[in-house]
């Protein structure tokens, strides 16, 4: 092989191995640290409020759902 071929080859591959890699390596295991730390107290609040405010939604659904069903039992055929 020439060595102006080795040169091309070799450089980047230098570069990366110095530069990249651990830049990579730190920021990877950063983000896979944040992930199994788990929620914040402040995302844990919020993810509670928005399970209520689900729930809640469900059952004003089934009360709608009932009152149709009694005041006008056809309204499933319309869609």
């Amino acid at each position: 092989m020439d060595e102006g071929i080795i040169a091309l080859i070799l450089a980047p591959l230098i570069l990366f191995i110095i530069f990249v890699a651990p830049i990579w390596l730190i920021l990877h295991y950063r983000s896979k640290k944040q992930v199994s730390q788990g929620l914040s107290a402040e995302e844990y609040a919020s993810l509670k409020e928005l399970a209520e405010k689900a729930e809640q939604m469900t059952d004003r659904i089934k009360t709608l759902e009932s009152i149709l069903d009694s005041e006008a039992p056809q309204w499933r055929d319309r869609a």
